[in-house]
């Protein structure tokens, strides 16, 4: 639910004394055309303990690079011990390809397999927001296309199935439980978005169970992840979803966050999510179990986008995001998605969302979190009020949307 990338600056990002500037792995490769981005999840930005990171919600390319980050990103420290350990671990990963909404933006990250029929564990940041997704299996060299099983907003985590997939190689998975600072690392994913062999980046466990706030550079989004392991190798937009491993190539975590490359000043710092965390929530999504934090299959849709709180930006979604665009009293819609089921209910840039279904709608999250307890097909009647400050209501028909 981003904004249309490059329509709107992204806001200042805070800083806290003392601390680097983070961000999520994923990063916005290349941009066609103009239009709205749908469901890209829209995170407010709180006060929490732990760094402030800058996160690309979508994938990454160097400006100007030319042709790829030749690995260097991510790579620069990866030392001859970490190229033997990713010689074993490239096989189990896929370097994941997205088109966000329908504007055209492409993103790049990584995934990692989970069984040889093709579920992978990624970043839900990566998937969030795709109408497509294709994905190269390193083992084998094939691409595939893929969906969104399942994915857990919260937690950053998202299982994707690559259709006909049989055969591949799977992920060695260690036990977090047993890290300790002071551990011997090795960060591996697609460093840069360039879909070449992933890049090793070596180091060592500098923290355990760290809490941080991710922020978006593109969007202006936030979000809050606690109980991480952070490292101090050298991770990279792109790598978000890859492995981080221990000294015998077993994933002990999937790459998340780490220093802002924008920042020269920045210290070398890298944040994973606890596979022993990541497992049980991707067991459960191949389960097809959902809970409060859990979806499950499609997203439903509403297609409208919707304004952040700061009016400079929006937040483009079939299901909102975060921010308080209404004030605390609704949802401003900043656009509608032609053909969408806003749209023929007749809502209109201007228009304030104030309720679903008779559930009041304080902000853009809260919209969010009702669009992701419905499934495509669901009828739910909408209450706004317009540019006028006339009241309409108007139930429609859900349709199948971009994860969210």
């Amino acid at each position: 639910m981003p904004p249309p990338y490059g329509s709107y600056p992204p806001p200042p990002r805070r800083r806290h004394r003392g601390r680097t500037s983070l961000v999520l792995l994923a990063g916005v490769a290349v941009a066609v055309g103009t239009g709205i981005g749908l469901d890209q999840a829209f995170w407010q930005q709180s006060a929490s303990p732990g760094p402030t990171l800058a996160n690309p919600t979508a994938p990454y390319v160097p400006p100007n690079s030319g042709g790829g980050n030749g690995g260097a990103s991510g790579g620069g420290n990866g030392s001859t011990g970490a190229t033997g350990i990713a010689a074993q671990v490239d096989p189990t990963l896929v370097n994941i390809n997205i088109t966000i909404g329908y504007q055209g933006v492409q993103a790049a990250g990584t995934g990692i397999v989970l069984s040889s029929t093709g579920e992978v564990l990624t970043n839900n940041h990566v998937i969030n927001g795709a109408t497509s997704i294709s994905a190269t299996d390193v083992g084998n060299g094939r691409s595939y296309t893929a969906t969104v099983v399942g994915y857990d907003r919260t937690g950053d985590l998202a299982v994707i199935q690559l259709k006909d997939a049989s055969g591949l190689a799977t992920a060695k998975l260690g036990d977090s439980s047993k890290v300790a600072v002071g551990d011997t690392v090795t960060a591996i994913g697609n460093a840069g978005g360039t879909g070449q062999t992933p890049t090793p980046a070596a180091g060592s466990v500098t923290a355990l169970d760290q809490a941080i706030t991710a922020s978006d550079q593109a969007s202006g989004t936030a979000e809050q992840l606690s109980g991480l392991i952070q490292v101090d190798a050298n991770v990279q937009p792109g790598d978000s979803g890859g492995s981080l491993v221990d000294s015998s190539g077993a994933v002990i975590g999937i790459d998340t966050a780490g220093s802002d490359t924008s920042d020269p000043q920045a210290v070398t710092q890298g944040f994973a999510i606890p596979i022993n965390t990541a497992l049980p929530l991707a067991q459960q999504i191949m389960a097809g179990k959902p809970s409060t934090d859990v979806h499950v299959g499609p997203t439903a849709f509403l297609g409208v986008e919707v304004a952040t709180d700061s009016g400079s930006g929006n937040s483009s979604s079939g299901n909102s995001g975060s921010g308080n665009g209404g004030s605390g009293n609704g949802v401003l819609v900043a656009g509608v998605v032609a053909g969408s089921p806003a749209a023929k209910a007749g809502l209109a840039q201007g228009d304030q969302i104030t309720a679903v279904d008779g559930q009041t709608v304080a902000g853009p999250d809260a919209l969010t979190s009702l669009m992701v307890n419905q499934s495509p097909g669901s009828r739910v009647t909408v209450q706004w009020t317009d540019a006028a400050g006339a009241s309409h209501s108007g139930t429609v028909t859900l349709v199948s949307g971009p994860a969210d």
